[in-house]
């Protein structure tokens, strides 16, 4: 029976009741869906046996995924704070020297 903060998930073949916010549903039902993707590709690989190593490598590749994630969006979000600065210079450079100043 389900309290109602509680959403149950499954994972693995497994039910888990998990205290959460109403709001926040919806993402807890995508993440384990997603985990238990995660958990079931190991498994079928072959390379993993037992459920606390299939759920540590998933884990592992999860945060791979995530940091390799966050490095990509710094990376953009750094060009593109460098595209803003250059185009800053130009409309600042052009405004300096425009004939007509107030016109």
């Amino acid at each position: 029976m389900t309290q109602p903060n509680t959403t149950t998930v499954h994972i693995m073949d497994k039910e888990y009741c998990i205290s959460c916010p109403p709001e926040e549903r919806s993402n807890l039902e995508n993440a384990a869906r997603y985990l238990d993707r995660k958990m079931r590709e190991i498994r079928s690989s072959g390379k993993v046996i037992g459920a606390d190593r299939v759920a540590v490598m998933a884990a592992l590749n999860i945060t791979h995924e995530l940091l390799h994630r966050n490095d990509r969006l710094d990376a953009e979000a750094s060009s593109a704070r460098e595209h803003v600065r250059m185009l800053l210079e130009r409309v600042d450079s052009a405004l300096a020297t425009d004939p007509n100043p107030g016109n």
